[in-house]
């Protein structure tokens, strides 16, 4: 159970990143650059005097934004299988490509606002002394 757990927070947290993935400039995170990665909290827990109602928080946290990430994947999978059929024709009717296109693209927008919620919820739950440590250790180990 536990690996299963680290598994999916592992795969959580390549989710997150990837919301950053297209950044305005090279070197510039205007959003990203205002939240902790929750892989870098779990790894300094102990060192950032992470309390117990923090941990069992960041947690459930963490287990339902997988929950819903998982959900949100499934659901975008089939929009995008839906969307390839509809372009691997020999004449793509444009509507419904376009209103398929929509269906794509709200998903994906869900998937990222979902990231943006949980990384607000965890930074919400951080003392402000545990937030400047955590973003000295994000700046000394250097851009992700």
């Amino acid at each position: 159970m536990r690996r299963i757990f680290l598994a999916s927070t592992i795969f959580l947290l390549a989710g997150v990143q990837s919301v950053w993935a297209q950044q305005p400039q090279p070197g510039s995170d205007p959003i990203g650059d205002s939240f902790i990665p929750p892989e870098l909290i779990m790894q300094h827990q102990q060192e950032i005097g992470l309390s117990p109602d923090q941990k069992s928080f960041i947690s459930a946290e963490l287990q339902k934004a997988q929950a819903r990430f998982n959900e949100l994947q499934w659901q975008l999978a089939a929009e995008m299988e839906a969307m390839a059929s509809l372009v691997k024709q020999e004449k793509v009717d444009e509507a419904q490509t376009l209103a398929q296109l929509d269906k794509v693209l709200n998903l994906e927008r869900e998937i990222k606002r979902t990231h943006i919620a949980l990384v607000i919820r965890i930074k919400n739950r951080l003392s402000a002394e545990q937030q400047t440590r955590l973003q000295e250790m994000k700046h000394k180990s250097g851009p992700r």
